[in-house]
């Protein structure tokens, strides 16, 4: 255990005096712990042993996409929508019902052996799409404000709705499966998990808001104390809310969006409450990448098949970038500009956290569900790493001349 904290943090330390460099050239972070989980891991130099059981895996990566949920809906601004050629509302009303489509038509033309809601749940784990993978875009001032903001918007959001289409989805497959279940039964749990998720987040997020503004009103929380009121309510959302049978990820995202409408704070002050989370948020997900590299990766060469690599591929391209040059028609986008959007879909820390909840339910597809979404995450953290950069360099050089 203590050799294993100890790689991980002189690594940690050695990526954190070179990180502005490593963002500037032609990998990215997730590449280089991804790399470093494997190179490091049992199947590689052997130096990292990391015995994470399936349990343990699934905890991680649910905690991770909780605190990710949560900043993520609490810092949208909605505005956005207005300001913006409508860019980011037709790419999540439009372009995401599309993606899911062809998502499953195409899962039925390459995995003819899956049930329906099987096909199904492949296209809505593998939907949404994680803006962290593409930051030298959603950052890079270059990049015109428009569509970084859209970009940014749509990642941050478009997980949260991809939830309960899960939830539904899986609830389904399970009831089915699962004997006698009934879809009359089906249909009470799922909603029973999207509703007590829905009055969590919440109901915690006003108490806590409430009591956040009397605390301040009155100066009473210590200046070291300030980040850690947003770390415990994202942790506090999704954790009541599971206990109590409902969907944390719903908690947690509800929770966030109502924080993010709230103006009893000001947004300075909210962007400075929400600086915890936000690094939580970033370094549970390192953290899940170096796992990833070292358990998930291996296994996933091991099991690769043609029909795999087709949909992974089609997945980044095609099943992403058709909708969106579809819903952007009609605005005063170009065609390279849709190109360049539909580009920057990277599937990440959603695709793996949604994966591991199917791979729980024990559905027939299991296998082929799992090396879909892994090679797809794979492929999308290299592609999108280490083309990230320099497109934006070109479109920046583009938009310069006219």
């Amino acid at each position: 255990m203590y050799q294993n904290a100890a790689l991980l943090a002189i690594f940690l330390l050695a990526y954190a005096l070179v990180s502005r460099r490593v963002e500037r050239s032609v990998i990215s972070g997730p590449i280089v712990f991804t790399a470093a989980g494997f190179l490091l891991g049992a199947d590689g130099l052997g130096v990292l042993a990391i015995r994470i059981t399936g349990e343990g895996l699934r905890v991680l990566a649910e905690l991770t996409l909780a605190m990710v949920l949560f900043t993520d809906a609490a810092n949208a601004d909605f505005g956005v929508v207005r300001r913006n050629l409508g860019l980011p509302e037709r790419l999540l009303g439009i372009g995401l019902p599309l993606t899911l489509g062809l998502g499953f038509l195409a899962a039925a033309l390459v995995f003819p052996t899956l049930g329906v809601l099987e096909m199904a749940l492949l296209a809505a784990i593998l939907a949404p799409t994680d803006a962290a993978l593409g930051k030298p875009v959603v950052t890079n001032p270059s990049v015109p404000a428009a569509m970084r903001e859209a970009l940014n918007l749509e990642s941050g959001l478009n997980d949260g709705i991809c939830v309960p289409v899960v939830v539904i989805l899986l609830g389904l497959a399970v009831g089915i499966q699962a004997e006698g279940g009934t879809l009359g039964h089906v249909a009470a749990v799922v909603a029973e998990e999207i509703g007590i998720g829905v009055l969590v987040g919440l109901g915690l997020t006003a108490l806590a808001l409430r009591l956040l503004r009397l605390s301040e009103a009155r100066d009473w929380i210590g200046h070291n104390w300030g980040q850690i009121p947003a770390v415990a309510l994202a942790a506090a959302c999704f954790a009541t809310a599971q206990a109590a049978g409902g969907s944390g990820f719903i908690a947690c995202f509800t929770g966030g969006l109502l924080l993010s409408g709230s103006r009893g704070l000001g947004e300075h002050r909210k962007e400075e409450r929400l600086r915890g989370a936000e690094q939580m948020g970033e370094a549970l997900a390192l953290l899940t990448w170096v796992v990833f590299g070292a358990v998930v990766v291996v296994r996933m060469i091991n099991g690769a098949s043609w029909p795999v690599l087709l949909y992974a591929t089609l997945s980044l391209t095609v099943i992403r970038i058709l909708p969106v040059v579809l819903c952007l028609a009609g605005t005063t986008t170009t065609l390279a500009d849709r190109l360049f959007i539909g580009w920057f879909g990277p599937r990440g820390l959603a695709t793996i956290v949604f994966a591991i909840l199917v791979l729980d339910a024990g559905l027939p597809g299991n296998e082929t569900i799992m090396l879909a979404a892994g090679w797809t995450v794979l492929l999308s953290v290299i592609a999108h790493g280490m083309t990230a950069n320099g497109l934006v360099k070109a479109i920046a050089a583009r938009k310069a001349r006219g």
